[in-house]
């Protein structure tokens, strides 16, 4: 998971780490619409206001994207999305310190 927090513009009770962290925990049921009407309209009102947030929003939706593209719509193995995934955050690290 990227680090992302310093970012963040709605702090919840416990500061933004906090809320940050339900919402990136949620990301894939929103990217799948598998939450509901009230869950989504909290997601999305927090992605409006948190970069961060609406960064790894962003890199999340590219994967399934490109995993979708390059599965033919098929259900990819969490192996892949999870290797992926890897690799991805491993070239951000790179381009970071870089």
């Amino acid at each position: 998971m990227t680090e992302h927090t310093s970012d963040c513009a709605t702090p919840g009770p416990d500061g933004p780490a906090a809320d940050c962290s339900e919402v990136i925990a949620e990301v894939w049921t929103l990217l799948d619409g598998e939450c509901t009407a009230e869950t989504r309209a909290k997601l999305r009102r927090h992605l409006e206001e948190c970069p961060g947030c609406l960064r790894h929003y962003g890199v999340e939706e590219r994967i399934k994207a490109l995993i979708a593209r390059k599965c033919s719509g098929d259900k990819a193995p969490r192996q892949l999305y999870e290797r992926v995934r890897m690799e991805i955050s491993r070239t951000t690290i790179i381009h970071r310190e870089g």
